[in-house]
Parts: structure tokens; C-alpha cells; sequence
């Protein structure tokens, strides 16, 4: 539907422009397709067993002096609840295909303890197994995620670890579960068959892989009583469009729920040498939002392969892992990941969910990497001390479009110029909730520039504007334990109603949610 049509059959449009110095640039947010919704999923995140994310994270000593319930840290708890994260994906991640599920349930103190050669050579003691990872799901009022072990599993393995959890049956599994102190099933839907299966999770070519999944996802059944469950197939990594090409090709469209995607954004570009998270000039700033941007190719030209196997759309894009990838703080271990976390990273953040709002016919899931202390971090903790990141303040903006209506966004962006190159400056993604109440997510990347925005609204009847903005005053800025935070959420006072128009100034290097109502 073209934009008059769309107009004529609603009623629902308005137009903005954008000027930047002398430039001036049109938007025109959309009524839509209202059965097209912003999944909640897409907001998900990720807890492998990897450095400091459970362990001394979520999952804490006896003895730490912090609110807990059994061993699970109710601070950070409490601080995902706020932000309302709609799943959890777990254990891993490169961790899942060397986890055997029965070596993490029963009593802790039988428990097997062994030696984690994926990250770090540290001793994992399975104190926190499945019953504690569906405690701590249960806390956070969210959906687990679990990824099976494909790499180092078996078939039966899995379809054990599903009986176990969705089986109300007299089975084998299902009164071993009772016999474990949860009598009724836990009722797992989401389901990953393997991890990064082209790497980590076993090194396989994507023909070998497909014949895999679907021995797997033969005896991955659904249980009486128990949701359907959502098979999700491990993808590609960023850009392989073969493998995506040969999982789509070879397995049938009603064997998959999902089939995932990885990208990262890195610094540099280099595995090698990725860059530090927080000490880093202007170029290597746009660098990274540069890298970042690849977001939305790498999903468009994936989704396009899923079109020609699945036009109707049915099968979803899971990016079940994505964030800044940074090397390690100094003086931590490096297999740890532990990274700190700036006003940058909240840029890609914003930048990133953006794109996936926008892609929300096909991203249906998405997972940043991780949770607490690893990687992209929402939470870092320091024994009794706990901080919320710039990323933190960004899902906490954007938790407005989860489950909302989806409003296309259509404008030409300003460029961000340094160095003879350029990327678009400013991205943006709209919805609407079911209050009719309408939320634009706005993100300027250009660290030196404000942009103004002037905006006519057409056929809406709107009489206010509010706002939050993410900002700070140098792109280092991160927040520390021993002293306030310096990145921080604050009123939004740049957006004004000026008869029936908006007019807003986005400031440089920031994030802002309007809510017009």
C-alpha cells in the first residue's frame, strides 16, 4: 500500500523532516499493516556459563551480603523485571555443546564437577543447572530459551532433556523430575538445535548440519498439555548466506520455528585485535557504528533467502546473539569477557534494536550477548556493588515497543562524515501500543552535531509530546562503581507541540523515545 492509500484507508499518517545545518530531510511514519506486531522477544538476552555471567553474577556465594533468594541475585533481578526481558536464552552459547543437562539436576552436592575447556579452564561445579535456570526465569516472569547440545550430544540426550521438562506422562523422565522436587512440567517452548554448528558447536558443513537437525528435530515431540514447541535452527554466521541457503533448501519449513543468526560489531573489524571498550578516538568510534550498520544488510539478504523457501514468513529470524565485542579490561581474564560498557555501546544498542524493529516481519527473537559481566553487558557487579550500564538505559527506553503495532519509517538520513566516509547519522523506528499512545525511537550517531527535527503530523489527533533521552557528554562516558552514574536517563525537553506539528532537536551522539499521545 502506497502512502495515499494508506492515508485514504486510515486516516493515520504524519510527516516529519529532519535539517542539519542546511540540509533538511523528509519522514513519513505510516499507519501500517496492524496485524504486524514488534515481537516482545525481540528484546531477549543471553546467559551463557561463561566468565562472571552466572557464576559471581546472577548466580551468587551463600555469604555475599546481597538479597537473594536460594543463591540467585534478586538486585539484578529486580533490575531485568523493571525492563521487562521478555527471555532468556541458556546455557550458551559455545558452553551448550559441551553441556550434558543431566550432570546440572539432583542434588547439588552430588553434582559432577568438571572443567569448563570452552571458557577459561575454570572448574563448573553445576550448582546452577536446570532447575535453578527455571527458578530464575520464573523470578524474572520471562521464557526460557534453551539451546541443546548437538556438538558433543546425543539425539537422546535431548529429547531426554525435553521429557524431562514438558512431560506430565509416569515416563521415565517426568517422575525424575518429580523425584528432583517440581512435580508439575515446566512447559518449555523455545528450543535451540545446537549452536553456532558451523564453528564452536562442531565445525560441520551446512549439508551435515541440516541432516542433523532433522534427526533431532524428529525426536524433539510435544508433549500433551505442553506449548508447542519452537525447533530453532543454528544459523549462520553474519553473512554466510549459504549456510542460510542449504538449512532452507534442505529442511522442510513445518520441521523449523526459527532459524538464528550471529553478528557482532567489532571495533576494528579484527578478531585479532578488536579494540578497547572504552578508551578509543572519533575514527574508531564510526568504525564501530559503521560495522554496526551491517546489521541490516546482513538481515535483509538473509531474509530474502528465507522469502524464496517461505514466502508466508512463517519460519522467524532468531538473532540470538548480537552486541559490541570489545577485547577484554585490562588485568581480567581474558577468556572471561569482561568488558566495560559505554555511551557507544548504547548507540549500537539503540541502533541495533532499530533495525530489528524495523525487520519485525521476519526478526522474531533476539538475544544481545550477555546479560551480567560478559560481553554487552546490561549489569556489571563488583561483590556486594551492582551498576547499570548505557545499554541498560536503552532497553529500559524501547520496552514501549515490545508486543506494539509496527509503524514503517520511511526518510532519507543526514550523513555522519569523517575521514572521506560517511554512514547515515540518524535511524529511527516507530510503533504504536495498545492504548493508541505513539512511541518514535530516534538515534543520532554523529557525535558533534545536533539535528533539528520538524514534524508535521497528518490525521492524527494528538495533544501531547513526552520524551527520555540517552546522552553524555564525551562517546567514552561509562558508568563506575564509586561514584554516580554519568550515563544516565533523563527528561527529554527538546520535542514541543507547535500548533499541530512536533518540532524536536535531537542532540548529538544520542538516544530518544517520544510518546505522543
Amino acid at each position: 500500500m502506497n502512502l495515499k492509500k494508506a492515508v485514504a484507508a486510515t486516516g493515520f499518517c504524519f510527516a516529519v523532516s529532519f535539517a542539519s545545518l542546511a540540509q533538511t530531510v523528509s519522514m513519513s511514519v505510516q499507519a501500517g499493516d496492524p496485524k504486524l506486531q514488534i515481537s516482545k522477544d525481540i528484546y531477549g538476552h543471553f546467559a551463557e556459563h561463561l566468565g562472571r555471567c552466572i557464576y559471581d553474577g546472577f548466580w551468587v556465594s551463600e555469604s555475599l551480603n546481597v538479597p537473594k533468594k536460594d543463591r540467585i541475585r534478586m538486585d539484578i533481578v529486580e533490575a531485568l523485571v523493571k525492563i521487562k526481558v521478555p527471555n532468556l536464552r541458556w546455557p550458551g552459547g559455545c558452553f551448550a555443546d559441551t553441556y550434558h543437562w543431566r550432570d546440572g539436576i539432583g542434588p547439588r552436592a552430588q553434582r559432577p564437577q568438571f572443567i569448563n575447556t570452552t571458557w577459561g579452564d575454570v572448574v563448573e561445579d553445576n550448582s546452577f543447572g536446570t532447575h535453578e535456570f527455571l527458578e530464575l526465569c520464573d523470578l524474572l516472569h520471562c521464557d526460557p530459551y534453551l539451546a541443546g547440545n548437538v556438538g558433543s550430544g546425543t539425539v537422546e540426550e535431548m529429547s531426554n532433556w525435553i521429557e524431562y521438562l514438558n512431560s506430565d506422562s509416569e515416563s521415565p523422565m517426568a517422575r525424575l523430575r518429580r523425584q528432583n522436587g517440581h512435580p508439575a512440567p515446566y512447559k518449555v517452548s523455545l528450543w535451540g538445535v545446537g549452536n553456532e554448528s558451523w564453528g564452536c558447536g562442531g565445525n560441520m558443513t551446512p549439508e551435515f548440519y541440516a541432516d542433523q537437525y532433522k534427526r533431532y528435530a524428529t525426536f524433539a515431540k510435544t508433549y500433551p498439555g505442553a506449548p508447542k514447541l519452537k525447533k530453532i535452527v543454528s544459523g549462520a554466521n553474519g553473512d554466510d548466506l549459504n549456510w542460510t541457503e542449504v538449512c532452507m533448501k534442505k529442511i522442510p519449513v513445518d520441521q523449523m520455528w526459527g532459524i538464528s543468526l550471529h553478528y557482532y560489531t567489532l571495533p576494528t573489524g579484527n578478531w585479532s585485535k578488536k579494540g578497547s571498550a572504552t578508551s578509543f578516538d572519533e575514527q574508531q568510534y564510526f568504525n564501530t557504528m559503521k560495522n554496526c550498520l551491517k546489521m541490516d544488510d546482513i538481515v535483509t539478504r538473509n531474509a530474502a533467502i528465507m522469502d524464496k523457501y517461505d514466502p508466508q514468513k512463517k519460519v522467524a529470524m532468531v538473532v540470538d546473539e548480537w552486541g559490541v565485542w570489545t577485547d577484554p579490561e585490562p588485568g581480567t581474564n581474558p577468556a572471561f569477557l569482561y568488558q566495560q560498557n559505554t555511551l557507544r555501546d548504547a548507540l549500537v544498542a539503540g541502533t541495533t534494536l532499530n533495525i530489528f524493529n524495523n525487520h519485525c516481519d521476519r526478526v522474531r527473537v533476539a538475544n544481545l550477548a550477555q546479560a551480567v559481566n560478559v560481553l554487552q553487558a546490561l549489569i556489571l557487579t563488583d561483590k556486594e556493588k551492582m551498576l547499570l550500564t548505557p545499554t541498560y538505559h536503552v532497553f529500559d527506553l524501547y520496552q514501549v515497543h515490545q508486543d506494539a503495532q509496527y509503524l514503517p519509517v520511511k526518510f532519507q538520513s543526514p550523513d555522519y562524515v569523517l575521514g572521506g566516509q560517511k554512514i547515515a547519522a540518524v535511524n529511527a523506528s516507530a510503533s504504536k501500543d495498545s492504548k493508541g499512545a505513539v512511541h518514535i525511537s530516534l538515534v543520532n550517531l554523529d557525535p558533534n552535531k545536533s539535528i533539528k527535527v520538524e514534524t508535521a503530523l497528518a490525521g492524527v489527533n494528538w495533544k501531547t509530546v513526552t520524551g527520555q533521552i540517552l546522552t553524555s557528554a564525551k562517546i567514552t562516558d561509562y558508568n563506575t562503581f564509586d561514584k554516580q552514574p554519568t550515563v544516565k536517563l533523563a527528561p527529554f525537553k527538546g520535542a514541543k507541540k507547535r500548533g499541530n506539528d512536533l518540532a524536536v532537536e535531537l542532540p548529538a551522539k544520542s538516544v530518544v523515545v517520544l510518546e505522543i499521545k
